[in-house]
């Protein structure tokens, strides 16, 4: 269904039901590939879809406009959830492709790009397509090299890609039309700790200079577009973006027979009888996008695990894996734990991982369990979890 934003203005995109799995990122709700077509003296496609949503997206233009009537195709990120109808685009329509020099580069070493006409933009550089105006931001590391924005002078819309954006399938295209923005804030936060989160230190002044701009709609490349809340992403991205962090702790294990989960719910019930909000995750029948959503402004992580073959547990290890890769804050106060048979090795590969990450490892006697657990241990892994949160 095609909906109308402003005069001219429209979302055309394409609503991705099925889809389960974005870079190991578990899409339980699905996603959207959000594309918009701006009516002009030039007409102008923003971002198009992923290869499989060419009809869907072809259908929503033509409700709009001929596709062949396509002056300009803004690629505001080469990523093939983006570009990945472009070639057939170019094809049916002829038109030119604006993007930046990294954009480019990123274009043709993915398709076949002979004939194709580019129009190279920069920060700062405008392009008038009749009534309305085009200006162009470069956000590189947002979270490619070739990211940019469209700003829509006139219209005061903001297409911003990847920024902003939630994997969520819905028929709700607006935050106001959602019935809890509680749940659609947290959509983003996961969106940004899974997606954004290894470039952080970029944000800030990114959404600074987004300040500076007149904006009545935020139109992300996936999820709903922002208009009513829009000083609200604004500055959860800020925040989500520092090393702040609540009082909260994060244990996530994976367990063989029980008992490293039962020195998990140990350490969590002294840590929550002692004021510390807590979340305890399973890791082998977790999404790890959700650990990451709460690690992102946790204060505590405590990752458990039984050794097994020498080694942490095959979830827990692709787990350390993942959350190295997003590189969350430094300074998170850590905790490896677990249990063994005749030989502990997993806690030493967890600290591993903790050390390369910058995060303030603790230590106590209670978290190596060999076997089974007794009534008199998991009341020491209790009285750690209250020492833990005394520790800053």
């Amino acid at each position: 269904m095609v909906v109308k934003i402003k005069e001219g203005v429209y979302w055309v995109g394409s609503v991705d039901w099925e889809v389960r799995e974005f870079h190991g990122y578990e899409t339980s709700k699905g996603s959207s590939y959000n594309s918009y077509i701006i009516k002009d003296e030039k007409n102008v496609l923003v971002d198009s879809a992923k290869h499989y949503m060419f009809e869907e997206l072809i259908d929503g233009i033509k409700s709009v406009i001929d596709p062949k009537d396509i002056d300009y195709i803004v690629v505001n990120h080469a990523e093939k959830d983006h570009s990945g109808c472009i070639g057939k685009l170019v094809k049916l329509t002829g038109a030119k492709i604006i993007t930046n020099e990294k954009g480019k580069e990123d274009l043709e070493l993915q398709f076949n790009t002979e004939g194709w006409e580019f129009i190279i933009v920069d920060t700062g550089d405008e392009i008038n397509i009749g009534k309305r105006t085009l200006k162009f931001i470069r956000t590189p590391m947002l979270h490619w090299p070739d990211n940019m924005v469209t700003y829509c002078i006139e219209d005061k819309i903001l297409f911003s890609n990847d920024a902003f954006g939630q994997h969520v399938a819905t028929s709700e295209r607006f935050d106001y039309e959602v019935e809890n923005i509680g749940e659609l804030f947290e959509d983003a936060k996961e969106y940004f700790a899974n997606i954004l989160l290894p470039y952080k230190m970029l944000i800030p002044n990114t959404v600074n200079a987004l300040k500076d701009l007149d904006i009545e709609y935020i139109c992300p490349s996936h999820g709903v577009i922002w208009k009513e809340h829009i000083d609200e992403i604004l500055n959860k991205y800020v925040e989500w973006s520092s090393e702040e962090c609540k009082n909260k702790a994060v244990i996530a294990y994976s367990t063989m027979y029980n008992s490293t989960k039962k020195i998990a719910h140990a350490i969590g019930n002294g840590l929550s009888e002692s004021g510390v909000e807590v979340k305890i995750y399973n890791i082998s029948n977790t999404p790890m996008n959700t650990i990451m959503r709460e690690i992102l402004d946790a204060k505590y992580v405590l990752i458990g695990s039984p050794t097994l073959n020498s080694n942490v547990y095959p979830p827990v290890a692709m787990f350390l894996a993942y959350m190295e890769g997003l590189n969350p804050a430094d300074g998170k106060i850590a905790a490896a734990f677990g249990s063994y048979g005749w030989m502990e090795i997993a806690t030493d590969i967890i600290k591993k991982s903790f050390e390369k990450l910058n995060f303030k490892i603790v230590e106590d006697e209670c978290l190596k369990c060999r076997f089974v657990p007794k009534e008199d241990y998991l009341k020491m892994c209790y009285e750690f979890g209250k020492k833990l949160s005394k520790i800053n």
